[in-house]
This record gives C-alpha cells, sequence and structure tokens, in this order.
C-alpha cells in the first residue's frame, strides 16, 4: 500500500500531528509521501519528517489582530491556481489519500475517484459533538473545504460518538516544572497587544514564540523567540502552563503533560470558538476572549494540571492501516479511549 498525505500548513497544529503519523507510519513500514499547503516555502520548517515532502499553495485563511480576515481571506485566495493544482496532481501511484483539512489531495482524490480518509480535528465535528458558531457558512467550510469518503475525527473526549483521542508524540514527557516558567504561543495576535499583557505580570518567566520574531532577545521577564520545534519542546517540558489560541494539537499536548491551560479563541473561527468552548465545559483549560491582564492574573493563580494518559494513537492507526483497515474503527475506538481518564 502507497499513501498520499495532506497537509494543511497553517498554523503548526496539523504539522506537528503529521510528524507524528510520520514516524508511526515509517515504523508500520507503510510507504507515504506527503503534500503540504496553505504556508509559503519558505516559511516551513523542520521538514524532515516529510522527505521529499511536495508543496502547493492551496489555501488559508488570513488573520488580522487575532480574528478571521474574511475579505482579505478572499483577496489572497488564488482559486485558479488551486483549481490548477488540483486537476495537475496525477494519484495513479497511490492507494489511499489521507488528508488533514488539505484541500489539494481531498479534491484531487475525490476528481480521480481514489479512496480519501479525512484524519482531523476538523473531521470530529461531523459528529454530535459540542459545537458553538457553527452556522451555515461553518457547515459548509467543514464539508466542503477538504472532502473525503471516510472521516476519522480527533477531540479530547469522545462524547458517545466514533471519534479518537488527540495525535500527539507520547515520548514527550514533562520534567518538573520551573516556578512561574508560562510558555506563550498566540501566532495570530499582535506583539504589541502580547507584550501589553505579558508586561502586566513581572513575577512570570514568560517565554513566547512567534512567527514575527527572527532572533532571540530578552525583554525583562518576557523571552521573545523564533519558532523551533525542538526549543519549543525543551521549554514546554518544564513549564507551569501554557498560554495560546484554543486550536487543537497544542491544548492537547499541555493537558498530556499537565500544564495548566489559557486559550483565547480567533474571533469568527468557529472552531477555535467550539474548542474553547469544550475546554471549559470539561474544566480542562481556562478561556479569554481578549488579551487580558485580568484573565492571566487569574490563570496564573490556579493550580496546576494532573497530565491526561493519552495514549499512542498514531501507532495504533498506523497498525490499523496496515492491516488493510480490516477492524472496525469502532473497535479501534473503543480501545484507545479505554485507556483516557479524564
Amino acid at each position: 500500500m502507497k499513501i498520499l498525505y495532506g497537509v494543511q500548513g497553517t498554523g503548526n497544529g496539523h504539522m506537528t500531528r503529521a510528524r507524528v503519523m510520520a514516524k508511526a507510519l515509517a515504523e508500520a513500514g507503510i510507504a507515504t509521501d506527503y503534500l503540504v499547503s496553505g504556508r509559503p516555502l519558505d516559511q516551513l520548517f523542520d521538514m524532515q519528517p516529510f522527505g521529499d515532502f511536495f508543496w502547493r499553495q492551496g489555501l488559508t485563511f488570513a488573520v488580522s489582530a487575532g480574528s478571521i480576515n474574511l475579505w482579505q481571506t478572499l483577496k489572497q485566495a488564488s482559486l485558479r491556481q488551486l483549481w490548477r493544482d488540483i486537476r495537475s496532481l496525477d494519484l495513479s501511484a497511490y492507494d489511499l489519500v489521507i488528508t488533514d483539512f488539505e484541500p489539494v489531495t481531498a479534491w484531487a482524490a475525490k476528481l480521480q475517484g481514489v479512496p480519501s480518509l479525512a484524519l482531523s480535528h476538523q473531521a470530529s465535528f461531523r459528529y454530535d459533538v459540542p459545537k458553538r458558531g457553527y452556522n451555515l457558512a461553518a457547515r459548509i467550510l467543514m464539508s466542503g473545504f477538504a472532502p473525503a469518503s471516510e472521516h476519522i475525527g480527533l477531540h479530547w473526549h469522545h462524547f458517545d460518538q466514533t471519534i479518537l483521542p488527540p495525535i500527539i508524540d507520547i515520548e514527550h514527557r514533562s520534567l518538573p516544572a520551573l516556578k512561574n516558567k508560562v510558555v506563550v504561543y498566540l501566532p495570530f495576535e499582535a506583539l504589541t497587544k502580547i507584550e501589553t499583557m505579558l508586561l502586566s505580570q513581572p513575577n512570570t518567566n514568560f517565554y513566547c514564540y512567534h512567527p514575527a520574531i527572527s532572533s532571540a532577545k530578552l525583554q525583562q521577564h518576557i523571552q521573545w523567540l523564533p519558532l523551533s520545534k525542538q526549543s519549543f519542546a525543551n521549554d514546554l517540558a518544564d513549564a507551569e502552563g501554557v498560554i495560546c489560541n484554543s486550536g487543537f494539537e497544542l491544548p492537547s499536548e499541555a493537558l498530556f503533560l499537565g500544564k495548566k491551560l489559557l486559550v483565547k479563541p480567533l474571533v469568527g473561527q468557529f472552531e477555535q470558538e467550539s474548542n474553547a468552548a469544550t475546554l471549559a465545559k470539561l474544566q480542562l483549560a481556562q478561556v479569554m476572549d481578549t488579551l487580558s491582564a485580568s484573565s492571566l492574573n487569574e490563570f496564573l493563580a490556579t493550580p496546576a494540571k494532573m497530565p491526561l494518559s493519552y495514549p499512542c494513537v498514531a501507532a495504533a492507526l498506523a497498525g490499523w492501516l496496515a492491516q488493510q483497515r480490516s477492524e472496525p474503527l469502532e473497535k479501534v475506538a473503543e480501545r484507545l479511549w479505554a485507556k483516557v481518564s479524564i
């Protein structure tokens, strides 16, 4: 069996999850090629797990000051190029296409009649899970952006649905937390607004990673840091807490490592608004709707969290694929959730 794996490059969550899957697929002996879209080629980093990957422009959402900018999204979208990329992608060498919310591989598979599998957090919204702002536009986006013939959704809880726990690197282990060390990753927020919030707490050491930072610099109690997979993982391991947008992958890692969590959803992004509401409902995180000194102060005063024991979902999925998906997905889900205690 040979797989083409499409990865949405917007943000880092999809890429992080795909790196974990790439290792598991390789260990299972499954030949896999990768296609990444949604981020400029020169802005991709730590791409070694994907070998000689393919790149396409794809589609991404423009964000301004912590909110989805629909006008800018439409303005920067090249639908003609997207259509050319979809039509020109030859899938004759592949038995299966996996798409993590990546539109080029998904639509090419649909047009060429190649079996496809959506493997993403977005796929969980096809099921009866908590949703906020799930209007007609959101439903069209979820069903039409990266269609597939099968779907595997990932979430923090099963909600009595056939969905799986998060795909994370379970080899990452938490170290004894350094008192008052907090990791900050708010890539869609303005640096000036992040700075104002963090300066309000001079007794906390913040390690703030942001795509607008090109080299490390120290500002009082704030370490401003460029994006780096290894450096970020090292800082996350011994941090007391994490402040981030309410995506899926980083909160999942923080919960697995037992880090207290403060999330800020992107305005107008129903997935992030739904995630924030879910985390609050499950009492897994605190939520702030705007970057707020008072929310930060309240967060810092909260006690540490116990780690969540998520299993190695990537290895289970790779084994399931290697066995030609012969086991019902419901059985796979039951076995994995039996190892989780929330």
